[in-house]
């Protein structure tokens, strides 16, 4: 008899298991994406500005590695 509410009480948590991970799903995902369509605008615009930040420390830097790779040829 023992055994058998043993049993019974894992399929009882089993179950429990499955039903909450649908709603840590529904609450983890809500979390994610719940402010986000408030702070749009904001993000898109710091967005852009890092990417032009990028672009131009890439353009930076390939001159630079131009300008070495011209003093190494001309070492060469």
């Amino acid at each position: 008899m023992i055994k058998k509410r043993g049993v019974i009480k894992m399929e009882w948590l089993s179950y429990l298991v499955l039903l909450l991970c649908p709603l840590m799903m529904i609450f983890c995902m809500k979390g994610h994406g719940g402010g986000h369509k408030h702070h749009d605008s904001h993000s898109s615009k710091d967005f852009n500005n890092k990417v032009d930040n990028l672009e131009t420390e890439n353009a930076k830097l390939r001159k630079e590695i131009d300008a070495l790779s011209s003093i190494v040829r001309k070492e060469s």
